[in-house]
């Protein structure tokens, strides 16, 4: 059977003060009335039912997530102990999903993008769901659209295959964030995706290829999987998982496996990581100006007003991130938006653990 694995977890620092360690930013609505874990259930429908749906996050998370969307059945919610990177949080959801159909095939999806093509979305999806069937690891690729520099790029060569209308090509090699005349040179070339971070593959494939490429993590899953159903497994986990290595599944698995392919899709796509890229999906008056909440502004342009339970004001701003909320208003310049992840540290580094 085929399903779909959403990846909640993570901090999210880089929204603070909305994204909290105790109110993720998947749990968060931050440009429609609907949180982005719901908006991320909704576009599986029909393709996956509730009972298909698997979704890994931390155990303070879960309960506001559950709370969201409570057609997911509870044991389909597995618990990460701690962020150790999606490889190990991937590892974790296909041992328990090998255990209820080893035959299971996997869609690792996010809680945090946004995707306004939801049925390009869904059938690519569905594409790479028969082609994993043929034993293939399949990446979901966006294509370009500007030379951006916040996304890693696949480089892609030689057609594969084609299913439900999408064509598949092999991934040759994966390409860390680059630089802006990089950028500009992969756009230019044709032949480059953005890797979204979304992959489907069967559980038994996934589970050999991190055999083979990382085998400590192989070995601490397997002393997990042995557990799963029995009373210990909530006792042990922790001290297991606090000795995994910190590792993406892009790193330790996806630039070393063979049998790597890329569907590229136009789903008009965005990793909803900074206040920056927030601004971009919210609607914006004549001077650039975004607003969510109850704001008024006079003479101000290009700027982002994220409103709480008051009212916020503003006279003459111009380039600035002002998000209000009951314990913590930041203010920021919008060209300083890749800072809030500093602003996080230094709170922490001030015992400042009730605002994080």
């Amino acid at each position: 059977m085929n399903y779909a694995l959403i990846m909640a977890g993570g901090a999210g620092t880089r929204l603070w003060p909305l994204s909290r360690e105790k109110h993720s930013k998947p749990s968060l609505s931050l440009y429609s009335d609907q949180s982005m874990f719901q908006i991320a259930v909704e576009r599986l429908y029909p393709l996956f039912s509730p009972e298909q749906i698997l979704v890994v996050a931390s155990r303070e998370h879960i309960g506001d997530l559950a709370a969201q969307v409570p057609e997911i059945p509870e044991h389909n919610y597995i618990i990460e102990p701690e962020g150790r990177g999606t490889a190990s949080a991937i590892g974790l959801a296909a041992i328990h999903l090998a255990q209820r159909d080893p035959e299971a095939t996997m869609a690792v999806l996010t809680a945090d993008h946004h995707i306004g093509k939801p049925q390009v979305f869904r059938g690519a999806v569905e594409a790479a769901l028969e082609l994993a069937q043929q034993g293939y690891i399949i990446t979901l690729g966006i294509t370009p659209t500007w030379p951006s520099t916040d996304y890693g790029y696949i480089e892609q060569n030689g057609l594969v295959g084609e299913a439900n209308g999408y064509k598949a090509y092999h991934a040759a090699r994966f390409v860390e964030k680059p630089n802006q005349t990089n950028a500009q040179k992969m756009l230019s070339l044709g032949n480059y995706s953005w890797n979204s971070g979304m992959f489907i593959w069967k559980v038994s494939v996934i589970m050999a290829e991190i055999y083979r490429h990382m085998p400590e993590l192989h070995k601490s899953l397997m002393r997990i999987a042995s557990m799963i159903g029995k009373p210990e497994y909530e006792q042990e986990i922790p001290a297991i998982w606090s000795k995994i290595d910190k590792q993406t599944i892009d790193y330790g698995v996806m630039e070393h496996a063979e049998r790597v392919v890329v569907i590229p899709a136009v789903m008009d796509w965005m990793d909803v990581g900074t206040w920056l890229s927030l601004k971009e999906l919210l609607a914006m008056d004549e001077k650039g100006n975004s607003v969510k909440g109850e704001a008024l502004l006079m003479d101000s342009e290009n700027t982002l007003v994220m409103g709480g339970t008051r009212l916020v004001t503003g006279i003459g701003l111009k380039d600035l991130i002002i998000v209000d909320t009951p314990d913590a208003l930041m203010v920021c310049d919008l060209n300083q938006a890749g800072q809030v992840r500093e602003l996080v540290k230094l709170l922490k580094e001030q015992g400042r653990q009730d605002l994080i």
